[in-house]
């Protein structure tokens, strides 16, 4: 029976070459692809794949969002993450999200098919790479979040600003969310950015997780 597969990931020539060596693969078959969360989310019934193979940063919403809402929607559904990062909170979060696998985007191909077969068969896959990521060792040897801002620092507005960040959302539908200009959240994101010594959303996402700023 063949393993249906679904390609999550906002670059469309990844999709497009991942797809090629998938369906060439005796088994698999690619029955949909997505370059959004919430499309992702709304393609899952009518395409009903067995696995969903997900980037972990969406332009909408988080790979973990949507792990989450994956699963109500197909609870049988198998999760690969699919990231350029090997940081462990990521890791962490995606598989508490549900992921069964979890593989880096500089790895090749062979080893994402033996992760959606190690997968499809009830196992944990994790990259090679993913091991020294899971020590969290850190150049001086403490943990990262003891050298790190407290989220004290920030005010009200610029935590809520920080957490729908994370959660993937862009200065629009934060401004939406929270009834203010885009303006406004774009100087709430640098005054974080400054405060917490971070410069990318990346950065400001592993910090919300490490300090259980986001909703459960």
């Amino acid at each position: 029976m063949s393993t249906r597969i679904m390609l999550v990931d906002d670059h469309r020539l990844l999709r497009e070459t991942l797809a090629i060596p998938l369906t060439a693969e005796p088994g698999f078959s690619v029955v949909a692809q997505a370059g959004h969360g919430r499309e992702a989310l709304d393609l899952l019934r009518p395409a009903a794949p067995d696995l969903l193979l997900l980037d972990v940063g969406l332009p909408d919403m988080s790979g973990i969002e949507v792990a989450h809402q994956a699963l109500t929607i197909l609870p049988n559904l198998r999760i690969i993450a699919l990231s350029g990062y090997a940081d462990k909170i990521f890791v962490d979060e995606m598989l508490k999200a549900g992921a069964k696998g979890y593989v880096v985007k500089s790895a090749g191909t062979h080893e994402l098919i033996l992760a959606i077969h190690a997968v499809m068969a009830g196992h944990v896959f994790l990259s090679p790479e993913i091991t020294a990521a899971m020590l969290d060792a850190t150049p001086s040897g403490l943990p990262a979040a003891s050298r790190e801002a407290a989220p004290g620092i920030l005010g009200k507005r610029e935590r809520a600003v920080l957490c729908l960040l994370a959660r993937g959302l862009r200065s629009e539908q934060i401004a939406e969310e929270m009834a203010i200009q885009p303006g406004t959240v774009d100087v709430h994101r640098r005054n974080i950015k400054r405060k917490l010594g971070l410069r990318t959303v990346a950065e400001l996402t592993r910090y919300a997780i490490r300090h259980k700023l986001l909703p459960a």
